[in-house]
């Protein structure tokens, strides 16, 4: 089993991956889809784009900007390319054109507030988070579907594809790899035969599909897009769009902590980072799939402080980054990483399960020990829920960046005062999260129809 750091780890905006960043890049696939069909038939002049949101993202999709990814994809524009630009200002113009620009003699009409449609009725069997386009010609008679559904972090699966895997991953075949671990057992065993750690396993994998260069390069991006993320964060302040009127705090806690440092604790430091992380996400500004946009401000804010803090060096944080996305991998190959699917718990959890791991590594951590770390952390989010007040990623996504920061933190330290000898494994608590999110409510499950999003009183 193998995904690549680089696509766990994704430079895009917020301020979801599931619900923006994915049907971003579905819309992007249809658009190409629409190209190929019109180029091979010539006797339509006109046609017309439709998408239907299904389940979770017909639920949330108004307060996660689906419809405004949406319109993006079709336009042409991806999460990466979009990571340093105004895209308020580029989706306000966007929503008055009535037809896409496709280079082709044909007109393709798409005018996104009449054709996307939020069906809040039955979702897709298949998972929560389903779209369908639907391509017409003039006479509005349906001449090309096609279904996807957004699995988490930005990945994407086609129908025929989500039908044939037990987990729709977009992985790589296990025998391209020198240690294709699936499990965090086989993890454990390869570890302890080789010799090796668990950054040089997941390392000499990516080697496999890139250059040293290129691999360094990858993971050097995805922090400085990190670090980035984190310092606008700090120095910005005013509320946060979307209706509920949040006040941004990172930028106030930030600086009571620079003016008093010897009353700052540990857990007000990583509170800052990761709340700055998820304000710049719950603004729709850049940020990085980690392993979720929901989920954004954890390994950063562990990492920052890591690196501030701790004097952490250079190799320290590619090591932490590769360790933390063998266990993320693990995570969606054996469970989700999806709110929809299985709650905050494969959100925050899987990300203070990797954030744990990869500072358990760092310093200086067993193979044993870290894997004991990841699996503390996961097992005291297990059951977490997924109740975004007003369907936007604020209530009570920023806060809980914090928590799950200051939980890995400490799991890390749990795990490296221990032997490593525990009596759950990780690979039995990935398991019953998978079960806990299956068992659970659809309600608590990014649709906003329970928990935190109904529960305020309005005076």
């Amino acid at each position: 089993m193998f995904i690549s750091t680089l696509d766990l780890f994704k430079i895009g905006i917020g301020p979801s991956s599931s619900h923006t960043m994915g049907p971003m890049a579905a819309a992007n696939v249809f658009r190409d889809e629409i190209k190929q069909y019109a180029s091979q038939n010539h006797h339509d002049s006109h046609y017309h784009v439709h998408c239907t949101l299904k389940g979770s993202l017909a639920f949330t999709g108004k307060g996660h900007a689906t419809d405004r990814a949406v319109t993006l994809g079709l336009h042409g524009y991806n999460p990466a390319s979009l990571a340093k630009q105004d895209v308020h200002a580029l989706t306000t113009s966007l929503w008055t054109k009535d037809a896409l620009s496709l280079d082709i003699d044909k007109r393709v009409v798409f005018r996104p507030a009449d054709d996307i449609v939020f069906d809040k009725h039955d979702p897709l069997p298949q998972h929560p988070n389903g779209m369908i386009f639907t391509l017409s010609d003039a006479h509005e008679k349906p001449i090309l579907s096609r279904i996807y559904f957004s699995i988490g972090g930005g990945f994407i699966c086609t129908l025929a594809e989500i039908d044939h895997l037990d987990a729709p991953l977009k992985i790589e075949p296990d025998r391209t790899c020198p240690w294709p671990f699936d499990s965090a057992r086989s993890m454990l065993e390869m570890s302890r035969q080789s010799g090796l750690s668990i950054a040089e396993m997941k390392r000499a994998n990516e080697l496999t599909t890139m250059t040293s260069t290129a691999l360094d390069e990858g993971l050097d991006n995805i922090w400085q897009a990190m670090r980035d993320c984190i310092e606008r964060g700090l120095a910005t302040q005013g509320r946060l769009p979307g209706g509920l009127s949040i006040r941004r705090r990172a930028h106030d806690l930030f600086a009571q902590l620079q003016t008093y440092p010897e009353k700052a604790t540990l857990n007000d430091w990583l509170c800052a980072y990761a709340m700055a992380v998820n304000e710049e996400n719950a603004a729709g500004h850049m940020v990085v799939t980690a392993p979720t946009n929901g989920a954004a401000g954890v390994i950063p804010a562990v990492l920052y402080y890591l690196l501030l803090h701790e004097q952490g060096t250079h190799q320290q944080i590619r090591d932490f980054l590769l360790t933390a996305a063998a266990i993320g991998g693990l995570i969606k190959h054996r469970s989700s990483i999806s709110g929809a699917e299985v709650g905050c718990q494969g959100e925050v959890g899987s990300a203070a399960a990797m954030a744990a791991a990869g500072l358990c590594a760092v310093q200086g951590g067993t193979t044993e020990q870290i894997e004991n770390a990841a699996e503390i952390a996961l097992e005291h989010h297990l059951g977490m829920t997924c109740d975004p007040v007003g369907g936007l990623v604020q209530v009570p996504c920023i806060e809980r960046n914090g928590f799950g920061a200051i939980k890995a933190h400490t799991a890390a330290s749990l795990a490296r005062r221990g032997s490593g000898q525990h009596f759950m494994p990780l690979d039995g608590c990935i398991a019953a999260m998978k079960q806990t999110g299956l068992e659970m409510s659809h309600k608590y499950k990014e649709t906003s129809l329970g928990g935190l999003a109904v529960s305020i009183t309005e005076c």
